[in-house]
């Protein structure tokens, strides 16, 4: 839908400048998105935060509550709400998630959601200022931000085909010391070298799997110019292989 975009930048410039996003660093794919540029369209909105994150949630919901839905009701004509997401999954103290709602009453297929996550992850650097149109907003380095991309193939249960593309788009941003750097990372989240090992393996003996599932993201996300270039170039099978020789590459190294 039209509208979607627009919303997600009115979300991220609320919480830029709103005392409930104070120190909230923007991450994921729609950071990339609005701050760089990136071909992807991303379906939600990513912040890493330090405290409690479901209190931190709570925060937000009250805030989208008093000012994002008089807002997008003003700009767009959409009705809306805004609550926590319920359920086994959300039960962790590592993520909560604003599901944020749209609709024009009456107007059938008007429905638009927007899952605004808060969660955490491991950083080496400090947190930077990026500007667009005056806003201010805080996210991670962009070193940062690729390794956490890599470090979700490790760390999800399921590996998500979108991670592999941001690491494909973005590989380029990976520094020269990425080895020492993810294997803090990997410590302080648990996550051992033979587990590593084995992600690795399972991917490589999945790889016309992921490759399908790379090509239905680009359909469905890319910039039709990006998904047709793509597409020329090799499709999901070619993302696929420069995102994991990506990967193994920062395994390895160990800086200037």
């Amino acid at each position: 839908m039209k509208n979607i975009e627009p919303i997600q930048k009115l979300i991220a410039g609320l919480l830029a400048t709103s005392p409930a996003g104070h120190d909230l660093r923007l991450i994921g794919g729609f950071r990339y998105r609005l701050l760089d540029g990136s071909a992807r369209r991303s379906a939600d909105i990513d912040y890493s935060w330090e405290g409690d994150i479901h209190e931190k949630a709570g925060e937000i919901a009250s805030l989208f509550r008093r000012k994002l839905l008089p807002e997008v009701k003003r700009r767009f004509g959409y009705d809306g709400a805004a609550t926590l997401a319920q359920g086994p999954e959300f039960d962790s103290p590592f993520v909560a998630v604003i599901t944020a709602v749209f609709y024009r009453i009456g107007e059938r297929q008007s429905r638009i959601e927007i899952p605004v996550e808060i969660t955490r992850i491991v950083c080496a650097d400090k947190p930077v200022a990026r500007t667009l149109d005056g806003v201010v907003y805080l996210t991670a380095s962009d070193a940062d931000m690729v390794e956490s991309k890599i470090v979700s193939i490790f760390n999800r249960v399921h590996i998500q085909e979108r991670d592999l593309i941001d690491i494909f788009l973005f590989k380029n941003r990976i520094p020269p010391d990425a080895g020492e750097r993810l294997r803090v990372k990997f410590k302080k989240l648990s996550i051992r070298e033979s587990s590593i090992r084995e992600r690795i393996s399972a991917l490589k003996k999945s790889r016309a799997y992921h490759g399908r599932n790379i090509d239905t993201v680009v359909r469905e996300q890319l910039e039709p110019h990006a998904a047709s270039h793509i597409e020329a170039a090799g499709g999901g099978l070619m993302v696929f292989d420069e995102a994991l020789a990506a990967v193994e590459s920062a395994l390895k190294r160990q800086g200037a």
